[in-house]
Parts: C-alpha cells; sequence; structure tokens
C-alpha cells in the first residue's frame, strides 16, 4: 500500500501506521502527533493551521468540542478580512474560505477499528453509517472527524429520509449523492405540462438522476417508462433502492451512462449542476460543474435523443449569472449552438433558509436568484 493510503506516527518511541480513509480522495497527512483531553484549542488550531494532523487517543465528546472551538477561530479570521470589491470576488473568496476551513478541520483525526469501532470514551455506535459507505472492513484505519461526522450525518438522513410533497413520500439520500432539500426545483417538475409528444412515444429520460426523485416525480405523474442514468455508482444504489420502496420499478428503469442512455424519449429531463466551478469534494459535484461541462453535453446531446416534437427539461438556477460566472446570455447561446429552441421558461423564486440569511457572503445574489424550467425542443 503507497503512503498516499496510509497515516504514520509516532507512539511511545515506536513508528505506528494505519490504513488512510477520504472519501474526497485528501492524500494522508505527513505531520501526525498524537493528541487528547489536554490539548488547548488555540494550540490545536495553530498546528492544524500548519498542516499538522492530530490523532486522537482522548474522549471522543471532547475531540467534538475541540473541533466546534477550532471552526470559531477559522471562522472568526475569515469574518475579520476585508470584504471582496465585488459578488464575483466574494464568491471565490467564500470557496477558498470554505477549502481552507476544510482543510484544517479535517486535520482532527480519528482512530477506527477493523469492525468499524472507535476505541475511545464516549464514542458513538457508527459501524452502520461506516459500513454504509466503505462496505466490510479488515483492518484498522484513520478518518477525519469531519468525515465521520458526515458519515453519521448521512446515515441519519438516509435512515429518516426527506419528505417530498410533489411525491407524497420521503425520499432516502445516501452518504455522496446530492439531497433534494430544495423543493422548489421539484415543484416546477410536478407541475410544468407534459409534452404531447408522450402521447405518441409514452417514454422520458432522467439525466443525472442521482435520489432518483425526478424520475419517481415523472413516474408518479402517468410517465409510463423512464430511463434514469446516473454514473456514480452510489446514485445509482440510491436511486434503486428509492425507486424500489416507492413501488416504480416497473416504470423506472437505472441505467449506469455517461449523461444519455441509448434510444429517444419524448421529454428528457436535466437538473445539471448550477454552478461553474471546481468541486472540492463528490457531494460539491452535484453544484459545482467545471467549465459547465455536464449542462454543455446535456444540450448538445438533446436534440439527438429526442423523439419528434418531444421536450427537453433543463432545471436551472441565475446564480451562475448573478455571481458573474457566467455570461447573461451564455445560456441563450449554449441552447442556440445545440440546435435548440425555448418552447416556455417557468421560473420560481428560491425557498431555501440561506436566501434570507443576510450574513451570507452571497446573501444579494441567493436573494435575487431565480430557479427555472426550460422547455426546449429541436430547432426546425
Amino acid at each position: 500500500m503507497s503512503d498516499h493510503h496510509l497515516i504514520h506516527w509516532s507512539e511511545s518511541g515506536t513508528e505506528q501506521s494505519a490504513r488512510w480513509r477520504s472519501e474526497s480522495g485528501t492524500p494522508a497527512p505527513k505531520r501526525v502527533i498524537l493528541a487528547d483531553d489536554t490539548i488547548k484549542a488555540d494550540h490545536a488550531h495553530h498546528l492544524a493551521s500548519e498542516g499538522t494532523a492530530l490523532l486522537w487517543c482522548g474522549d471522543y465528546q471532547n475531540a467534538k468540542q475541540l473541533l466546534q472551538a477550532i471552526a470559531r477561530r477559522i471562522d472568526a479570521k475569515a469574518d475579520a478580512r476585508k470584504p471582496a470589491a465585488d459578488i464575483t470576488a466574494a464568491f471565490h473568496q467564500y470557496r477558498q474560505t470554505q477549502i481552507q476551513r476544510a482543510k484544517i478541520l479535517g486535520m482532527l483525526l480519528i482512530p477506527c477499528n477493523a469492525d468499524h469501532t472507535i476505541p475511545l470514551r464516549r464514542a458513538p455506535d457508527c459501524q452502520q453509517a461506516c459500513s454504509e459507505v466503505y462496505g466490510e472492513a479488515h483492518e484498522t484505519y484513520v478518518i477525519s472527524l469531519r468525515e465521520l461526522q458526515g458519515l453519521i450525518g448521512a446515515h441519519e438522513w438516509r435512515k429518516k429520509g426527506v419528505e417530498i410533497p410533489a411525491l407524497g413520500a420521503r425520499i432516502h439520500p445516501h452518504y455522496g449523492v446530492f439531497s433534494p432539500i430544495r423543493g422548489e426545483y421539484l415543484e416546477l417538475v410536478a407541475h410544468a405540462p407534459l409534452p404531447e409528444a408522450l402521447t405518441q412515444n409514452a417514454s422520458a429520460f432522467d439525466i443525472g438522476t442521482g435520489t432518483g426523485v425526478l424520475a419517481a416525480i415523472l413516474a408518479k405523474r402517468g410517465v409510463q417508462h423512464i430511463v434514469a442514468t446516473d454514473q456514480n455508482a452510489r446514485a445509482l444504489t440510491c436511486a434503486t433502492e428509492n425507486i424500489t420502496r416507492l413501488g416504480y420499478s416497473k416504470q423506472i428503469q437505472i441505467v449506469q451512462a455517461d449523461l444519455y442512455p441509448q434510444g429517444q424519449a419524448a421529454l428528457i429531463v436535466c437538473n445539471p449542476p448550477w454552478l461553474p466551478a471546481r468541486p472540492s469534494s463528490a457531494l460539491e459535484a452535484a453544484v459545482y460543474d467545471p467549465d459547465s461541462s455536464m449542462l454543455r453535453g446535456f444540450l448538445n446531446g438533446l436534440a439527438a435523443h429526442l423523439a419528434p416534437h418531444g421536450e427537453g427539461w433543463l432545471i436551472m438556477s441565475d446564480l451562475a449569472e448573478l455571481l458573474g460566472l457566467r455570461g447573461k446570455d451564455e445560456l441563450s447561446a449554449m441552447i442556440t449552438n445545440a440546435g435548440l429552441k425555448v418552447l416556455d421558461k417557468i421560473d420560481t423564486k428560491p425557498q431555501h433558509a440561506r436566501a434570507a440569511d443576510a450574513s451570507d457572503p452571497l446573501h444579494a445574489a441567493r436573494k435575487a436568484e431565480t430557479t427555472s424550467l426550460w422547455r426546449l425542443t429541436k430547432n426546425n
């Protein structure tokens, strides 16, 4: 096993090592020291900021408190920075702050046994949460406390699910699969007029299905055959479980594909990442799309996969335009250049809490944001 997958530290004068796990692909920290309940938050923050990781051997609950204390120090330092000159600069400053924050907080590490138990006082039972993400383990390993908290949180979301009014049911997201917590775009898909072409070709594609929520909404609306695609293995498993639980397995086929499956459909739906920026984790890939590659891929392939008189539904926010990350007319030009025309654009305003959070550095853009369902068809 390479050093990229091993973590090394010294304990009582003896060199130790264990497997390093990071779902974001972060390399194992090169400098690691043992830390316990006696370490002060200021010192821990200084060490983590300098690139020294702290392998915890004290009380688990105290480690959680230390992580919170380090986060407060990071946030206080960020709040003291000079505000950015404009909204685009504010976005880039925000992204750099978030990435640096994640890097520092990722320096507090937790040991795990081969059976996914944690050998620390007052540690929670996280065997099921770890098994859902890592599968069966055969050796001890080390992960960041921040990642462990993410696993535990994802496990709770998976158990509880997210209530989807448009379905009258719950969707259960898995770790690393974007949770459909922004209901406004789901309502757009639930109420947009279905294309008449479905009466001739009763099939639809859901491109980048994630949890399977859009495919499920189409099935509830009576679309008889839906092919839902994704290239992420976790998304495929998640969507399959949700579709089975909801009783739509006969209507919906889950397929691994990079964007389109074979054939044509009367309705093709896609909710690509809304911001053209580089993600720093697997989960962020549902929000950030470098160079709008998925958006461009969807638009450029749409005409060839639409059945006669069929429609493509593109669900997009204008947040990228408001942040200055995409030109005002750039999306319209992409649509035209792909041989498509706009039949209609149905708009709605955001309902999430951030839109009302005046302390958010991107508040002005979030407050003005509009989410739209673009009804597209071939330009011929």
